[in-house]
């Protein structure tokens, strides 16, 4: 099984490429401003670790002085004079020091646990939150070539990563160094020689970590990528369950899901078949150290010490060495948990900070000025414009709107129609020419200000996951219930939503499932009129209802356009009859302009596809059906 390579992966992979030490940027960036957490979670951490170093030591001590009378008792930075003179006060002293080490230990945890999880999970909600703002300012471009399952991978899944890795990684590396530097003081001050044996295995971990590490950087990279694969195809798939289902197609798309979810499968096996030799190897090796130390320390006990050791070592030395050495053994095993997340926090954070370098081209420039008040002028001044590199999509597009006016565009599908009016919302910027505003080149002032002049309706209405109000008033947030009302009478909504159960209080479902094509085209018009634009676009705001439905969808654009500067681009051409000028748009041009009954007068394009739409075949022109055929032949679609 296969899966072919997203097109939206190169896209990151450039800026990837580009991104240094993502863990250190992740946290200098985010992670200064919660340092005090972090610091308080690491000296809590590092207190806790050495508590726990105290029972064992003390254990020997007692073991030596109290049972085997072989040592006085004394106590490492406890003045004698401290310690009680008989056996019975030297016990209940070390089972008071060990019980108070191992309470006191157990508080530090909860400070250590509690801290450490808020900075990371304070990391994680500014990282996340960070990165949907840029994406968001990102060009249309990005979005283009970006799959939704892909963006819905870096804010979930990534970050989720990186939490994971700041809380509980974070924990164990601080537990993994504070035991090695910590037991292995303690081991050179009981007996140098003998912690040589306990210790030898700690450069041979560091190398056989450095050999995973090197082998297994490439694999997480891999891996993340390819659980956003799968999480397109699922969100494709989702989103796209009605024609799945009517299409019976879902043996095709079962096997498509199982495609990406093999290859993620695949990918996470490498892996895990990487970790599989390291976390044994780590094992093995902590378990020689743990039988090196007992069998020569056994030894050494019993007969003295064997071959090149000298001097002594008592019983109470060797349990304090078996019991500290145990407590290194599961440090050092998970050493590759430790490994295995910070390859996958680096892979995420990698992926975040690549999406977070993609530079925004088209945003509001320094000294941009304030549009303010809107009296609706519009020019296109010999506009021209390609997506990119690209060969020019749209050449010479020159026209004037006066205040007020209505300008249907019209012309055969992948005309531009549309791109022409996103060079208005500035979606795009125009590769030669200039759009301007009363005036004003779209370049020149804020896109805040731009955008909230300009209401836009799409021939796909979308609706959040909530109430019609809240639908209704988005963007303007503090209507009043009499301003959304009296919007959604001028909308011809108010009527069906009253029949509703819940009235304006009723949720819609997601993208406005509840509802039909024509109430959720009426109540985005609802949302347009009640944050009252200047300028108005109306982009195939009928295509998609009936007969009866776009007649009331009619009615609602003639009192909204009555004195607003309109754009309505349609195929239905009785949507724009009434339009003050019509653009007919072909291969990226103006071939023509006019009302209606000049347009039909001129007996071009627009009154070929008038005939057609009238059912009037016959009065075809021939070179229009070749030239139409052509197009259905090529496939070409508008530019959303």
């Amino acid at each position: 099984m296969s899966t072919e390579p997203t097109p939206d992966s190169t896209v990151l992979d450039e800026y990837r490429d580009e991104v240094s030490r993502p863990i250190l940027r992740l946290f200098t960036q985010y992670g200064r401003p919660q340092l005090h957490w972090f610091t308080i979670g690491v000296i809590t951490s590092t207190l806790a670790r050495f508590l726990g170093l105290v029972p064992p030591i003390i254990l020997g001590i007692a073991i030596d002085s109290v049972f085997n009378d072989d040592e006085a008792y004394s106590l490492p930075l406890v003045p004698d004079g401290w310690i009680p003179g008989t056996e019975s006060g030297q016990f209940w002293l070390s089972v008071g020091l060990m019980g108070g080490a191992m309470v006191l230990a157990a508080i530090m945890h909860f400070f250590r646990m509690s801290t450490l999880n808020l900075f990371s999970h304070r990391v994680k909600h500014e990282v996340r939150t960070d990165t949907y703002r840029t994406m968001q300012r990102l060009d249309m471009d990005f979005f283009n070539q970006m799959q939704t399952g892909q963006l819905m991978s870096i804010l979930n899944n990534d970050t989720n990563r990186l939490e994971l890795f700041l809380d509980n990684m974070t924990d164990s590396a601080i537990q993994l160094a504070v035991l090695v530097v910590g037991i292995g003081g303690v081991l050179f001050w009981m007996n140098w020689q003998l912690a040589f044996v306990t210790l030898f295995v700690i450069p041979v971990a560091a190398l056989f970590t450095y050999w995973f590490m090197s082998l297994v950087e490439e694999m997480y990279v891999d891996i993340r990528q390819t659980v956003g694969d799968l999480n397109s195809r699922l969100e494709n798939n989702l989103g796209g369950i009605e024609v799945i289902k009517s299409a019976t197609t879902e043996e095709y798309e079962g096997e498509r899901v199982e495609d990406s979810s093999y290859e993620y499968f695949r990918q996470h096996w490498r892996a895990l078949r990487m970790n599989f030799v390291y976390r044994p190897g780590l094992q093995i090796l902590t378990s020689i150290a743990f039988v090196s130390t007992f069998v020569v320390g056994g030894i050494w006990v019993v007969s003295g010490p064997p071959g090149p050791f000298t001097g002594t070592l008592s019983v109470g030395e060797l349990v304090t060495f078996l019991l500290l050495t145990q407590q290194l053994v599961d440090p050092l095993a998970q050493m590759s948990e430790v490994i295995d997340r910070y390859e996958d926090a680096k892979a995420s954070s990698s992926r975040i900070f690549a999406l977070m370098s993609i530079p925004v081209t088209i945003k509001s420039d320094p000294d941009a000025a304030d549009l303010g008040n809107v009296e609706g002028r519009v020019e296109y001044d010999d506009v021209t414009f390609a997506y990119g590199d690209d060969e020019p999509v749209l050449h010479d597009i020159d026209f004037d709107v006066d205040p007020g006016q209505t300008v249907g565009l019209v012309g055969p599908t992948g005309a531009g129609k549309t791109t022409i009016l996103k060079l208005l919302l500035r979606l795009y910027d125009v590769s030669d020419g200039e759009v301007r505003v009363d005036g004003h080149d779209v370049r020149d002032v804020t896109l805040d200000s731009l955008r909230d002049q300009i209401g836009y309706v799409s021939q796909s209405p979308f609706l959040f996951d909530g109430t019609v109000e809240e639908n209704i008033t988005y963007g303007a947030f503090d209507a009043s219930d009499e301003e959304i009302e009296r919007a959604a009478k001028r909308a011809e909504a108010h009527d069906f939503i009253s029949k509703m159960p819940e009235g304006y209080d009723t949720r819609v479902g997601e993208r406005g499932v509840m509802l039909s094509g024509g109430q959720r085209q009426r109540i985005c018009i609802a949302r347009t009129i009640l944050n009252d634009p200047a300028i108005l676009i109306f982009d195939e705001a009928t295509s998609a209802v009936d007969t009866e439905t776009e007649m009331l969808i009619q009615r609602s654009l003639d009192d909204l356009t009555e004195d607003r500067t309109t754009f309505i681009i349609a195929h239905r051409l009785s949507t724009v009859r009434k339009a003050d000028e019509i653009l007919v748009v072909e291969d990226g041009r103006i071939v023509e302009r006019g009302d209606h009954d000049d347009l039909l007068a001129e007996d071009g394009l627009y009154a070929n596809l008038w005939s057609v739409q009238a059912g009037e075949m016959d009065a075809l022109d021939a070179d229009f059906i070749e030239q139409a055929s052509q197009r259905a032949a090529m496939g070409v679609q508008d530019e959303d």
